[in-house]
């Protein structure tokens, strides 16, 4: 392609513009965006400050506390920009340079606006490459991430994985450990972001090392736990649930580290397993058990991350783990491609317009 070529399939400001003002939902993107400014800047307690308050004085005080956060989380040089932009901005007049026979005007108020203007592409600058750190994360992500229908004799399964922003800290995998046996691993590290996800991607590449290793016996979970906490952030822990099956067989090997208990779904409704042991990197020489439960054909085997069952709409309620319940009954017959996409779409149509606070993650084992 030419660069005359290129110049003319650049996008044109003016019809940018025209499309940024015909979205449908702009006045909700906008109202999405101020809530999300809100709960960034400003801390829970702070916010029930606010909401005690008389709504005129409430608006004042909140657009003042957002510009003061902002102002601290800026650079130096970037504050200091802000405030002499601003007070240029406000300043009614002109400033005189040079002799009297050759003055030059300089405006005020469009030195203000080149000194905010440079401001925002300094910031502008600074999350273009953040994104694309992040993006080439994600795209690290992906490549570790396992095929979301493998196929494995005697058994169907769906993997799912959402991240709440460009990379994620829930862990899904799908080891094929020998031609006999085979395991699935769900877990979720505290936190999200880049940190979240570093260490996700080590604690997935030592479950994967530890696997092989035992495959002719129990996963040894106390032994991972004990690698993490040891090689881990301080403060941080990861949930985790550790399943094997054999080809064939029906019966689901299981070991719950902190995780949400897992869901079986039969012809008598969804019954809630155990709940588990301590996650790992809260205790040190903590023991883990493994517990078993036998399907029959059609059943499903059904765990998640609780970013699924906490994902917030925007009236702060939850998902909860009463819906997902009331909701899988319905779909034992279906596929689990089906039942993957109606559980997302359940959750998308929830959470509506609000932002996705957490990863969130899912696996399905549905006895053939």
């Amino acid at each position: 392609m030419t660069d005359k070529q290129s110049h003319f399939n650049e996008p044109k400001l003016r019809d940018t513009l025209r499309n940024d003002l015909n979205q449908p939902d702009l006045f909700q993107n906008i109202r999405r965006e101020f809530d999300e400014l809100q709960e960034f800047y400003i801390s829970e307690e702070k916010q029930t400050e606010f909401e005690a308050m008389h709504w005129g004085r409430r608006w004042i005080l909140v657009a003042g506390w957002l510009v003061r956060c902002m102002l601290l989380k800026l650079s130096p040089l970037q504050r200091l920009l802000v405030i002499i932009g601003s007070v240029f901005v406000l300043f009614d007049g002109t400033m005189q340079f040079g002799k009297a026979h050759a003055q030059t005007s300089v405006n005020w108020h469009i030195l203000g606006w080149l000194f905010l203007i440079f401001v925002l592409m300094l910031e502008l600058k600074n999350r273009i490459l953040a994104r694309s750190e992040l993006e080439a994360g994600r795209s690290v992500q992906r490549a570790m991430m396992p095929e979301p229908f493998p196929k494995f004799s005697g058994w169907s399964i769906a993997l799912s994985s959402q991240p709440a922003i460009e990379v994620g800290g829930d862990l899904v995998d799908f080891i094929r450990i020998n031609s006999t046996k085979a395991s699935i691993v769900l877990g979720d590290v505290s936190g999200k972001g880049l940190k979240a996800a570093l260490m996700m991607a080590k604690l997935q590449t030592t479950i994967r090392v530890l696997a092989f290793e035992f495959a002719e016996t129990v996963f040894p979970m106390s032994k991972l736990n004990t690698i993490f906490k040891r090689d881990g952030v301080t403060g941080m822990f990861a949930s985790l649930l550790m399943t094997d099956f054999t080809v064939d067989g029906d019966t689901i090997n299981y070991i719950n580290a902190g995780h949400l208990p897992p869901l079986v779904v039969s012809a008598n409704g969804v019954e809630e397993m155990q709940k588990g042991e301590p996650a790992l990197g809260i205790m040190t020489n903590t023991e883990y058990s493994q517990r078993s439960v036998t399907l029959q054909p059609g059943d499903i085997f059904f765990a998640f991350s609780d970013g699924l069952s906490e994902a917030r709409n925007e009236y702060k309620d939850l998902f909860t783990t009463e819906r997902l319940k009331k909701l899988l009954p319905s779909l034992r017959s279906h596929s689990v491609d089906e039942i993957s996409r109606e559980i997302t779409s359940a959750v998308e149509r929830f959470v509506g317009n609000s932002r996705v606070h957490d990863d969130f993650s899912f696996i399905i084992i549905k006895k053939m």
